[in-house]
Protein backbone atom coordinates (compact mmCIF):
# COMPACT_ATOMS: atom_id res chain seq x y z
CA UNK A 1 0.00 0.00 0.00
CA UNK A 2 0.68 3.78 -0.80
CA UNK A 3 -0.36 5.13 2.77
CA UNK A 4 -0.77 8.76 3.70
CA UNK A 5 -0.62 9.11 7.38
CA UNK A 6 -2.41 12.48 8.84
CA UNK A 7 -1.90 12.96 12.07
CA UNK A 8 -3.31 16.18 14.40
CA UNK A 9 -2.15 15.79 18.16
CA UNK A 10 0.56 18.48 19.52
CA UNK A 11 2.31 16.02 21.37
CA UNK A 12 4.60 13.35 20.09
CA UNK A 13 5.47 11.94 23.53
CA UNK A 14 1.02 11.44 23.76
CA UNK A 15 -0.55 8.63 23.17
CA UNK A 16 -1.24 9.55 19.73
CA UNK A 17 2.57 10.00 18.71
CA UNK A 18 3.28 7.07 20.48
CA UNK A 19 0.63 5.02 18.35
CA UNK A 20 1.56 7.00 15.46
CA UNK A 21 4.97 5.54 15.90
CA UNK A 22 4.19 2.38 16.21
CA UNK A 23 1.44 2.29 13.18
CA UNK A 24 4.12 3.63 10.30
CA UNK A 25 6.18 0.91 11.51
CA UNK A 26 4.08 -2.06 11.59
CA UNK A 27 3.32 -0.74 7.92
CA UNK A 28 6.88 0.30 6.72
CA UNK A 29 8.06 -3.21 8.57
CA UNK A 30 5.45 -4.95 5.71
CA UNK A 31 7.26 -3.34 2.74
CA UNK A 32 4.60 -0.48 2.70
CA UNK A 33 5.22 2.81 1.80
CA UNK A 34 4.28 5.79 4.05
CA UNK A 35 4.28 9.55 4.18
CA UNK A 36 3.14 11.58 6.74
CA UNK A 37 1.77 14.85 7.22
CA UNK A 38 2.15 16.03 10.86
CA UNK A 39 -0.02 18.54 10.94
CA UNK A 40 1.54 20.37 14.16
CA UNK A 41 5.06 19.16 13.22
CA UNK A 42 4.31 21.16 9.93
CA UNK A 43 3.43 24.27 11.18
CA UNK A 44 0.51 23.80 9.08
CA UNK A 45 -2.20 27.04 8.59
CA UNK A 46 -5.57 25.99 9.11
CA UNK A 47 -7.27 29.36 8.05
CA UNK A 48 -8.71 29.53 4.47
CA UNK A 49 -7.77 32.93 2.96
CA UNK A 50 -7.03 34.28 -0.31
CA UNK A 51 -3.74 34.01 -0.25
CA UNK A 52 -3.58 30.49 -0.50
CA UNK A 53 -5.92 30.97 -3.55
CA UNK A 54 -3.71 33.61 -4.84
CA UNK A 55 -7.12 35.70 -5.00
CA UNK A 56 -6.66 39.66 -5.57
CA UNK A 57 -7.07 41.26 -2.28
CA UNK A 58 -9.32 43.66 -3.89
CA UNK A 59 -11.64 41.42 -5.33
CA UNK A 60 -14.85 39.64 -3.04
CA UNK A 61 -13.26 36.27 -2.01
CA UNK A 62 -15.53 33.47 -2.88
CA UNK A 63 -13.50 30.67 -1.63
CA UNK A 64 -15.19 27.86 -3.50
CA UNK A 65 -14.73 29.76 -6.92
CA UNK A 66 -11.33 31.23 -5.51
CA UNK A 67 -10.30 27.67 -4.79
CA UNK A 68 -11.40 26.00 -8.00
CA UNK A 69 -9.64 29.43 -10.56
CA UNK A 70 -6.74 28.71 -8.64
CA UNK A 71 -6.23 24.94 -8.87
CA UNK A 72 -6.93 24.87 -12.38
CA UNK A 73 -4.18 27.89 -13.10
CA UNK A 74 -1.81 26.21 -11.49
CA UNK A 75 -2.00 28.78 -8.43
CA UNK A 76 -2.31 27.41 -5.28
CA UNK A 77 0.23 28.12 -2.65
CA UNK A 78 2.67 25.61 -2.30
CA UNK A 79 1.46 24.10 1.20
CA UNK A 80 -1.94 22.89 -0.51
CA UNK A 81 0.20 21.54 -3.49
CA UNK A 82 2.04 19.29 -1.33
CA UNK A 83 -0.68 17.88 0.82
CA UNK A 84 -2.87 17.43 -2.61
CA UNK A 85 0.39 15.91 -4.20
CA UNK A 86 0.42 12.87 -1.21
CA UNK A 87 -2.75 12.65 -1.31
CA UNK A 88 -2.76 11.58 -5.30
CA UNK A 89 0.14 9.52 -4.33
CA UNK A 90 -1.58 7.36 -1.75
CA UNK A 91 -3.90 4.62 -2.51
CA UNK A 92 -4.87 4.52 1.57
CA UNK A 93 -5.34 7.19 4.06
CA UNK A 94 -5.15 7.19 7.77
CA UNK A 95 -6.38 10.38 9.90
CA UNK A 96 -5.47 10.12 13.32
CA UNK A 97 -6.39 12.68 15.87
CA UNK A 98 -7.83 12.76 19.53
CA UNK A 99 -11.54 13.66 19.33
CA UNK A 100 -11.87 17.13 21.03
CA UNK A 101 -15.16 18.44 21.65
CA UNK A 102 -17.25 15.39 19.92
CA UNK A 103 -14.77 16.16 16.74
CA UNK A 104 -11.79 16.98 15.53
CA UNK A 105 -8.93 19.21 16.75
CA UNK A 106 -9.25 22.75 14.58
CA UNK A 107 -5.71 22.29 12.78
CA UNK A 108 -7.17 18.88 11.13
CA UNK A 109 -10.44 20.64 10.07
CA UNK A 110 -8.68 23.41 8.75
CA UNK A 111 -6.25 20.79 6.47
CA UNK A 112 -9.83 19.76 5.04
CA UNK A 113 -11.09 23.00 4.39
CA UNK A 114 -8.12 24.18 2.60
CA UNK A 115 -6.99 20.91 0.50
CA UNK A 116 -10.42 19.54 0.36
CA UNK A 117 -11.30 22.52 -1.79
CA UNK A 118 -13.83 23.07 -4.90
CA UNK A 119 -12.56 21.78 -8.12
CA UNK A 120 -10.16 19.21 -6.44
CA UNK A 121 -12.76 17.37 -4.10
CA UNK A 122 -15.97 18.22 -5.34
CA UNK A 123 -17.98 19.41 -8.56
CA UNK A 124 -17.13 16.99 -10.67
CA UNK A 125 -19.90 15.78 -13.27
CA UNK A 126 -19.88 12.07 -14.15
CA UNK A 127 -19.98 11.07 -18.14
CA UNK A 128 -23.85 11.44 -17.96
CA UNK A 129 -24.26 14.88 -16.38
CA UNK A 130 -24.80 13.71 -12.95
CA UNK A 131 -22.97 15.22 -10.20
CA UNK A 132 -19.87 12.93 -8.42
CA UNK A 133 -20.45 12.53 -4.58
CA UNK A 134 -20.99 9.72 -1.95
CA UNK A 135 -19.21 6.46 -3.36
CA UNK A 136 -18.09 8.34 -6.51
CA UNK A 137 -15.24 10.80 -6.37
CA UNK A 138 -11.11 11.87 -6.65
CA UNK A 139 -10.91 8.76 -3.99
CA UNK A 140 -12.26 6.24 -6.13
CA UNK A 141 -10.50 3.51 -5.51
CA UNK A 142 -8.87 4.40 -2.25
CA UNK A 143 -9.58 3.57 1.58
CA UNK A 144 -9.76 5.76 4.35
CA UNK A 145 -9.55 5.05 8.44
CA UNK A 146 -9.96 7.26 10.97
CA UNK A 147 -7.55 6.53 14.18
CA UNK A 148 -9.54 8.05 16.99
CA UNK A 149 -8.67 9.01 20.76
CA UNK A 150 -11.65 9.62 23.03
CA UNK A 151 -10.95 10.47 26.56
CA UNK A 152 -14.05 9.11 27.91
CA UNK A 153 -14.83 5.15 28.41
CA UNK A 154 -16.64 3.32 25.78
CA UNK A 155 -19.83 3.46 27.01
CA UNK A 156 -20.28 7.13 26.79
CA UNK A 157 -20.49 6.44 23.00
CA UNK A 158 -22.83 3.50 22.48
CA UNK A 159 -25.97 4.21 21.26
CA UNK A 160 -27.63 5.05 24.43
CA UNK A 161 -24.18 6.72 26.29
CA UNK A 162 -24.33 10.02 27.15
CA UNK A 163 -22.24 11.23 24.74
CA UNK A 164 -23.69 9.74 21.81
CA UNK A 165 -23.20 6.63 19.37
CA UNK A 166 -19.60 6.96 18.09
CA UNK A 167 -20.81 6.81 14.43
CA UNK A 168 -22.64 9.59 14.20
CA UNK A 169 -19.85 11.58 15.80
CA UNK A 170 -17.32 10.81 13.42
CA UNK A 171 -20.04 10.74 10.34
CA UNK A 172 -19.47 14.18 9.40
CA UNK A 173 -15.50 13.08 8.71
CA UNK A 174 -16.13 9.96 7.38
CA UNK A 175 -19.62 10.01 5.60
CA UNK A 176 -19.30 13.97 4.43
CA UNK A 177 -15.78 13.93 3.33
CA UNK A 178 -14.16 10.73 2.76
CA UNK A 179 -16.74 8.99 1.55
CA UNK A 180 -18.36 11.77 -0.26
CA UNK A 181 -14.92 11.71 -1.98
CA UNK A 182 -15.19 8.50 -3.15
CA UNK A 183 -13.34 6.90 -0.67
CA UNK A 184 -14.32 3.04 0.85
CA UNK A 185 -14.49 3.78 4.55
CA UNK A 186 -13.36 0.97 6.86
CA UNK A 187 -14.69 0.91 10.26
CA UNK A 188 -12.52 3.33 12.83
CA UNK A 189 -10.05 2.46 15.59
CA UNK A 190 -11.50 4.19 18.84
CA UNK A 191 -9.16 3.89 21.61
CA UNK A 192 -11.90 4.99 24.52
CA UNK A 193 -10.18 6.06 27.81
CA UNK A 194 -7.31 7.89 26.65
CA UNK A 195 -6.86 10.42 29.66
CA UNK A 196 -5.99 7.72 32.10
CA UNK A 197 -4.38 5.02 30.10
CA UNK A 198 -1.37 2.86 31.60
CA UNK A 199 1.66 2.23 29.94
CA UNK A 200 0.13 -1.51 29.64
CA UNK A 201 -3.04 -0.24 27.97
CA UNK A 202 -0.78 1.47 25.63
CA UNK A 203 0.49 -1.49 24.34
CA UNK A 204 -2.99 -3.15 23.92
CA UNK A 205 -4.36 -0.64 21.97
CA UNK A 206 -1.18 -0.07 19.71
CA UNK A 207 -1.60 -4.12 19.00
CA UNK A 208 -5.08 -3.48 17.90
CA UNK A 209 -3.48 -0.61 15.61
CA UNK A 210 -1.23 -3.04 14.03
CA UNK A 211 -3.80 -5.85 13.61
CA UNK A 212 -6.27 -3.27 12.20
CA UNK A 213 -3.83 -1.34 10.05
CA UNK A 214 -2.41 -4.91 8.28
CA UNK A 215 -6.15 -6.11 7.98
CA UNK A 216 -6.47 -3.18 5.77
CA UNK A 217 -6.51 -4.73 2.38
CA UNK A 218 -9.48 -7.20 3.58
CA UNK A 219 -11.41 -4.98 5.68
CA UNK A 220 -14.96 -4.45 4.34
CA UNK A 221 -16.05 -1.09 4.17
CA UNK A 222 -18.94 0.48 5.97
CA UNK A 223 -22.26 -0.34 4.34
CA UNK A 224 -22.66 3.69 2.90
CA UNK A 225 -25.46 4.45 0.75
CA UNK A 226 -23.79 5.39 -2.65
CA UNK A 227 -25.29 8.59 -4.26
CA UNK A 228 -26.28 7.03 -7.47
CA UNK A 229 -27.03 3.69 -6.65
CA UNK A 230 -30.36 3.65 -6.90
CA UNK A 231 -31.33 4.53 -3.29
CA UNK A 232 -31.88 8.21 -3.83
CA UNK A 233 -34.60 10.22 -5.44
CA UNK A 234 -33.67 13.25 -7.96
CA UNK A 235 -33.56 15.11 -4.73
CA UNK A 236 -31.37 12.71 -3.26
CA UNK A 237 -33.66 12.29 -0.68
CA UNK A 238 -34.01 8.30 0.25
CA UNK A 239 -37.17 6.80 -2.01
CA UNK A 240 -40.07 6.03 0.28
CA UNK A 241 -39.33 2.26 -0.31
CA UNK A 242 -35.71 2.57 0.92
CA UNK A 243 -35.86 2.03 4.87
CA UNK A 244 -38.66 3.05 5.04
CA UNK A 245 -39.89 4.46 8.73
CA UNK A 246 -35.55 4.90 9.12
CA UNK A 247 -34.44 8.94 9.96
CA UNK A 248 -31.60 10.42 11.04
CA UNK A 249 -27.98 9.45 10.10
CA UNK A 250 -28.33 5.95 10.20
CA UNK A 251 -30.86 5.80 7.53
CA UNK A 252 -28.03 6.16 5.23
CA UNK A 253 -26.36 3.44 6.17
CA UNK A 254 -27.81 -0.22 4.09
Amino acid sequence: MNVLWILAHPEPRSLNGFLATEGRRTLRAEGHRVEVSDLYAMGWNPVVDAAGYAHPPAERFQVAGAAKQAYESGALSADIRAEQEKIDRADTIVVQFPMWWFGMPAILKGWFDRVWHQGYAYGSRGPNGEWIGYGDGFLAGKRALAVVTMGGPAWFYGERGIHGAVGELLFPLQHGTLFYAGAEVLPPVLITGADRFTPEEGEAAAKELRERLLAIPATRPIAYRRQNGGDYDDDFVLRPDVAPGLTGLGAHVA
